[in-house]
């Protein structure tokens, strides 16, 4: 009798996991478990916590939980260096290959959506800027304040005046700075063309009520002001201008340092200005139709559920 020939089987598809939500939610920790679980790799998607000089402000994973599972463009970078999320899609595809070379799945954990789009949907590409612009552009938000900023975008570029998160600087100054240096519209580089990855994408999103979060948040400030911010943001002081450093807390202990705030309205400014900032990006992930939301404690189903998506 002869043998049917076997048809060879398809490998099976790397999976990434993206762990997505406001700051202080519970990302780290759940990454952690999940990377602990799939005997993985974690790539962080924070877009402060590439840079070694930002740590306890930027609540970076401790020494302790970096030794619970590898994590990946952490301490990666200086705030000298000009790191923009084209290069974070670079360099995070590359991890990624990395990682799959050995796992089937990897974890994608951070807060910044813009740096987790990169990875999931590709990022259009930017021409280069000068670094003297966008050292203008933060030397006039810090004189004349956002106003003037979002005036200056919304004769230059409407459409981009209309879609961008016009309360976020960093957002005003990159397309002002792209604006300025090409003498095109900034949306004129948005093709909003989503590339397909040869990897199967799970997005669970984190959140908790919001008074939960918001003490959250100001329990982490406290703890940032006991591990030494004060000091850490004094010997940044010397690069300020930077734009790493246009950071919630560092840009209120900055005004403390500067004497035109005292040090307990400087650290009810951080907790106010980074609840403001949870609530955008929650504002951002709500927009994203493929994340799925749980409770930072809800591992068992949150397992289950990429159980069940998994291909």
């Amino acid at each position: 009798m002869t043998a049917i020939p076997q048809t060879p089987s398809h490998p099976k598809p790397k999976t990434l996991i993206v762990i997505a939500g406001p700051t202080a939610v519970g990302k780290t920790e759940l990454a952690i478990k999940l990377a602990q679980h799939f005997n993985t790799e974690i790539i962080s998607a924070d877009s402060r916590q590439f840079f070694r000089e930002m740590s306890i402000g930027t609540a970076k994973p401790s020494v302790e939980e970096l030794a619970q599972a590898k994590h990946h463009l952490i301490n990666s970078h200086s705030i000298n260096d000009n790191f923009n999320v084209g290069d974070f899609e670079k360099q995070g595809l590359e991890v990624l290959d990395q990682i799959f070379a050995d796992h089937d799945v990897a974890l994608l954990a951070g807060g910044s959506g813009l740096y987790i789009k990169a990875i999931c949907e590709g990022f259009d590409e930017l021409p280069s800027v000068k670094p003297e612009t966008r050292e203008r552009l933060n030397a006039e938000y810090a004189l004349n304040g956002i106003v003037a900023l979002q005036e200056k975008l919304k004769l230059a570029d409407l459409q981009y005046y209309h879609e961008v998160d016009i309360n976020n600087p960093q957002r005003i100054i990159r397309a002002l700075e792209v604006i300025e240096s090409t003498g095109k519209p900034f949306s004129s580089y948005r093709t909003a063309s989503t590339k397909q990855r040869p990897f199967h994408i799970i997005k669970i999103g984190l959140n908790l009520p919001r008074e939960l979060l918001y003490q959250r948040i100001n329990l982490r400030v406290d703890a940032m002001m006991e591990q030494g911010l004060l000091t850490e943001v004094t010997g940044l002081l010397p690069y300020r201008h930077l734009n790493a450093l246009n950071t919630v807390g560092y840009k209120e202990i900055f005004e403390y340092l500067d004497g035109t705030t005292d040090l307990p309205a400087a650290i009810s400014m951080i907790k106010q200005n980074t609840r403001h900032f949870a609530k955008r990006q929650l504002t951002w992930f709500n927009k994203d139709k493929g994340l799925n939301w749980f409770q930072p404690d809800q591992v068992d189903a949150i397992l289950s559920f990429i159980q069940q998506t998994a291909i």
